[in-house]
């Protein structure tokens, strides 16, 4: 079973149940303003900065397995453009919901008889959150959360139009900008074209210099 590694309270991201209890259907209501961890959201495009403070509304129920935990966080989450490149920010509202099992919770709650489904129960367990000492640890939910929450293809406005192909110019600041297009077949076309005035130049300015000759004799 994949238990959570040893736990400390003096986390932000960690929260005690042991006021909640083990009675099924007990309720505690908990709001904290945390600073959000490393690597918050979607590396090198938008994410949660690390020290930004993050607001949450946490529900705790215990039930017979666990303690189920619902939740809201709110950050102010910033990246950058996708088509123009700009900075952006945005206040992100992300929402999670989880069932951080008792460790027995399995002698509780599955009984003696798991022979045929014990492959698939292993499988499940390996996804399963615990608890800890009554801890929880709320980073790997909270992680799961705000990707979830986050454009993976952020954009300053819908309909940004980019950045010039050709010499990087933001567009929005300039609605006229454009190229003089060039299809490079006649640009070919134009270079022999060039090359063959250039050399009749040549011939006549060679014919001039022999009648001037001519002249002089």
């Amino acid at each position: 079973m994949a238990h959570n590694a040893r736990l400390d309270h003096r986390n932000p991201l960690v929260f005690d149940t042991h006021r909640l209890g083990r009675r099924p259907g007990a309720l505690q209501r908990l709001t904290r303003t945390v600073p959000a961890p490393a690597d918050l959201g979607l590396k090198g495009v938008i994410g949660v900065p690390e020290g930004t403070p993050m607001e949450l509304e946490l529900r705790l129920e215990s039930v017979m397995e666990g303690v189920l935990v619902t939740g809201t966080a709110r950050a102010r989450a910033e990246g950058e453009c996708v088509r123009c490149l700009e900075p952006l920010g945005f206040d992100l509202e992300a929402d999670f919901q989880e069932l951080f099992s008792y460790p027995d919770a399995d002698e509780r709650g599955r009984g003696i008889a798991r022979s045929d489904e014990s492959a698939a129960d292993d499988e499940e367990d390996e996804d399963r959150l615990f608890l800890e000492d009554e801890l929880f640890d709320l980073e790997p939910l909270l992680r799961d959360a705000v990707v979830l929450a986050l454009p993976m293809q952020p954009v300053c406005q819908e309909d940004c139009p980019g950045l010039c192909s050709q010499c990087g110019a933001r567009l929005a600041d300039y609605p006229d900008h454009h190229h003089d297009a060039v299809d490079i077949r006649w640009a070919a076309l134009q270079g022999l074209a060039d090359t063959m005035k250039d050399g009749e130049k040549d011939e006549m300015g060679g014919a001039g210099a022999g009648v001037d000759e001519k002249q002089e004799k």
